[in-house]
């Protein structure tokens, strides 16, 4: 799902599997894995995108960088 935000440019999640995918503004994309529903809800729904990354996502699960 695209999204509105300085630094991140789509989102989409597996709910199965729990992994989350995000795709930045440089065109990098990355697979977060074991993330909880709600953090992809309220991911989803915060103001700010990159912040809430920063806080919830980043150096909190483990990820693969994935091909362009």
């Amino acid at each position: 799902m695209y999204v509105e935000s300085a630094a991140i440019t789509d989102i989409d999640y597996d709910e199965t599997r729990e992994k989350l995918f995000v795709r930045f503004v440089s065109g990098e994309k990355y697979m977060y894995v074991g993330v909880p529903s709600t953090v992809h809800r309220a991911f989803s729904e915060a103001d700010s995108k990159g912040n809430f990354f920063g806080q919830e996502i980043r150096d909190c699960y483990p990820y693969n960088r994935l091909p362009a």
